[in-house]
């Protein structure tokens, strides 16, 4: 009996071996990574770039998806826009990735937008962006404006009492589109149009000791006043540094920055921005076993417990995670198959909560919003009591209000009109 248990368990051991080799040898699922590793924007992007890879480390680790391997295919488009287009067909005609992670930009965005829908991509978007924008094709896990602007809006004039606004943005789509729905809001708060101030700036802008004096002196009126900003990329550096050089703090006209994480400050001396502020939907600072488990994590793949975690991370983390839930149960990574069963698909965020993929492709998200410490780390000042949906279409924009997004059935509509009840943009 002793020698045939032994036969058994050999036969069993070496079918096993057999079996796992078989899984190994099987084709890769190709995971695309497309974030800019060059140019204005690799202080926020190659970062991400980072995460997916850890991503799919772990992934593998645990025995890849559907038995096989993930493999990552890395290119870097240099923030470059047009560039997004051209490795988004490369991605997908060329290297026949399942699935894209990447861009950061809205304009980056919308670049790769026409090429995903052609070629049927998918793409996991994991930025804060300006909403009016609804895909078959993408899953926007960064913020909507309901999640990010709006509510930090609110905070600025309830709590703070703020009566001025200064509008100050990188000159591209995210910013205006934002800062149009914010200038709507404003003014159905009641704000004058003499209280809003308004300015763009290039990607990369350098010289900022003009228009800080103009914000200095639009906030000397009497009446409290705060800016509101989506500038992105390396222009953040020296526009904070002006702030210190003219002398203006968080006390005198405090800043909240909708791009502003802890991966920019960690290139620059955080004291003089004490006070000042950002509006996300998770920080590194959160106090929580996930998020530390994720810290300890982050820190082991990258070998530098000196790399700080933002919400970027965050949402590509969540978006990876649902997208495996998503090809196991389908059963296939079939982009048609993987984006109905990514609706409703629930996984653990880094908060304390659960974020959930609603059937207009955005999740519901926590608002939080932190004020910078000496450090480079945000102390949590004020979050939302659960999570908030995202809005893809602002309910303050004439030709937006009465649009929804629903890719259920029988709706299937990224821009679906509740008045007249029809599609006027992409369906399926």
């Amino acid at each position: 009996m002793r020698n045939t248990s032994f036969m058994s368990r050999s036969i069993l051991t070496a079918a096993a071996c057999l079996f796992s080799l078989g899984v190994h040898a099987q084709e890769p699922i190709k995971v695309g990574v497309l974030h800019s590793l060059s140019g204005t924007m690799a202080i926020s992007e190659t970062t991400l770039k980072d995460t997916v890879l850890m991503m799919v480390e772990e992934q593998n680790s645990k025995g890849g998806v559907l038995g096989r391997p993930l493999e990552a295919v890395v290119v870097d488009p240099a923030s470059d826009w047009p560039l997004f287009a051209e490795r988004t067909r490369q991605l997908l005609s060329q290297d026949d990735v399942d699935v894209i992670f990447g861009a950061w930009t809205s304009v980056s965005r919308k670049a790769m937008l026409p090429v995903l829908e052609e070629l049927n991509g998918l793409l996991f978007y994991p930025v804060q962006y300006e909403g009016e924008e609804s895909s078959k094709n993408i899953f926007y896990t960064g913020a909507a404006p309901n999640q990010q602007a709006i509510p930090a809006v609110d905070y600025l004039m309830n709590d703070l009492g703020i009566e001025r606004w200064v509008l100050a943005g990188t000159d591209y789509v995210y910013p205006r589109t934002t800062n149009r729905i914010l200038e709507a809001y404003l003014k159905a708060q009641g704000v004058a149009d003499e209280d809003i101030m308004i300015n763009y700036t290039p990607f990369s802008h350098s010289d900022w000791q003009s228009i800080v004096s103009d914000i200095s002196r639009f906030g000397s009126a009497g009446k409290a006043t705060a800016v509101v900003s989506t500038i992105n990329g390396d222009a953040n550096v020296p526009f904070y540094r002006e702030l210190g050089n003219q002398g203006i703090s968080s006390l005198d006209i405090p800043v909240i920055a909708f791009s502003v994480g802890e991966e920019e400050l960690s290139g620059i001396d955080a004291r003089p921005l004490v006070g000042h502020m950002a509006a996300w939907n998770y920080f590194q600072s959160v106090d929580t076993d996930a998020n530390t488990d994720f810290i300890a994590r982050w820190h082991d793949f990258i070998g530098n417990t000196d790399r700080v975690t933002n919400d970027p991370m965050e949402a590509t983390y969540i978006g990876f995670n649902m997208w495996v839930k998503a090809v196991e149960k389908a059963g296939t990574t079939d982009v048609d198959a993987v984006e109905q069963a990514m609706i409703g698909i629930e996984t653990p965020n880094l908060t304390g909560g659960m974020a959930v993929m609603n059937k207009n492709h955005h999740l519901s998200k926590p608002v939080l919003i932190g004020e910078i410490q000496s450090d480079g780390q945000f102390q949590v000042v004020w979050e939302t009591d659960g999570v908030v949906p995202g809005d893809a279409w602002s309910d303050y924009l004439e030709g937006s209000k009465d649009l929804i997004s629903d890719w259920t059935d029988p709706i299937r509509c990224g821009n679906y009109n509740t008045v007249t009840g029809t599609c006027s943009g992409q369906s399926n």
